[in-house]
């Protein structure tokens, strides 16, 4: 029986599953891609200790962890690489292309269970007034109100920074204060904003957009532009965001710190499911943790008995102290 080779086996496989992931799933292009890049190391790592994608055990999956970890990757992105061979894998056993899943019984990386990182309420609020100033500015900028709109956009709804470059002007509901995205798998949701995001996204269509339009000769369904009339690029949006947090920000920790703003304030987990447009509650539920951190904090800070026992007479008074220098 003739040994498959990478050429003949996995180079198709790969490419296979990517049309799937592609057409049947309806995954964005740089998703594909990311799956892609994902298995095709998998495949040469497999290619060096004499296997293929279709003869793959789970010693092989073990070892290919082991090896990023070796490497220096970091466990967030061994887990999204884990993660992909375990939907690679589901597919070929429905399709009875293999006999086993070699992904069955690993260990997830640790860093599965690690919070995402927030900005604080006041940070937020920084780099919009930064954004605010210039787009309340006499003479400003198609760009900048174009920015301005991006960045409450993105705190206000919770938008992926894909979903922000592929918004046309039509998807815009603000009569209604809501945008209709398309998410992940071109899955539609309405999403609510608020009144600055709202008069923001007013000021760039009307004054913002034509202006830009005008730069391309007018012929542009996306709702961002480029000086040059062009739809956005997801790179133009991570730049600004950047640059107007001094390098702290980024258009995905916007995300999640608009998620556990909303939590922290009351919020129950199903709206920000919704609103998020996460497909599994449980993606969601990492929210509670933070909600319950913060919760925590804010005992510590200001029960009496919560500085923990053997601390004596002085405890409430240092306490009280401690709460007053925090909160400055």
């Amino acid at each position: 029986m003739p040994v498959e080779t990478k050429t003949t086996s996995d180079v198709v496989l790969v490419r296979e599953y990517k049309m799937h992931l592609t057409v049947e799933r309806g995954l964005r292009p740089l998703s594909c891609e990311a799956y892609q890049r994902d298995l095709e190391m998998f495949a040469e790592f497999l290619e060096g200790v004499g296997a293929t994608l279709l003869r793959a055990e789970q010693s092989h999956v073990s070892g290919f962890m082991q090896h990023l970890r070796e490497h220096g990757i970091e466990s967030r992105s061994i887990a999204r690489k884990l993660s992909c061979l375990r939907g690679f894998y589901r597919w070929l056993l429905k399709d009875k292309r293999v006999a086993h899943d070699p992904t069955v019984n690993i260990e997830s990386p640790a860093s599965w269970k690690v919070l995402p990182k927030s900005l604080a309420e006041s940070e937020v609020s920084d780099m919009l007034e930064v954004t605010g100033v210039a787009a309340r500015a006499a003479n400003a900028s198609g760009a900048a109100l174009r920015d301005h709109a991006i960045l409450e956009l993105l705190y206000a709804g919770g938008l992926r920074v894909g979903e922000i470059v592929t918004l046309r002007q039509e998807d815009l509901r603000l009569e209604a204060a809501s945008v209709q995205v398309r998410g992940k798998g071109d899955k539609e949701r309405i999403v609510p904003i608020g009144r600055s995001a709202v008069e923001a996204l007013e000021a760039y269509v009307q004054r913002g957009r034509p202006e830009l339009l005008q730069s391309g000769g007018g012929m542009q369904r996306a709702l961002f532009l480029s000086v040059r009339g062009h739809a956005l690029t997801t790179q133009v949006v991570w730049s600004m965001v950047r640059s107007v947090s001094g390098g702290k920000a980024s258009p995905h920790k916007l995300r999640h710190s608009m998620a556990t703003h909303m939590v922290e304030h009351g919020a129950d987990l199903r709206t920000v499911q919704t609103v998020l447009g996460h497909a599994d509650i449980a993606t969601t539920q990492v929210y509670t943790h933070l909600a319950i951190d913060r919760l925590k904090q804010v005992h510590r800070m200001h029960h009496p008995r919560a500085k923990g026992r053997g601390e004596g007479p002085g405890a409430r008074a240092q306490g009280s102290e401690d709460a007053l220098e925090v909160g400055a």
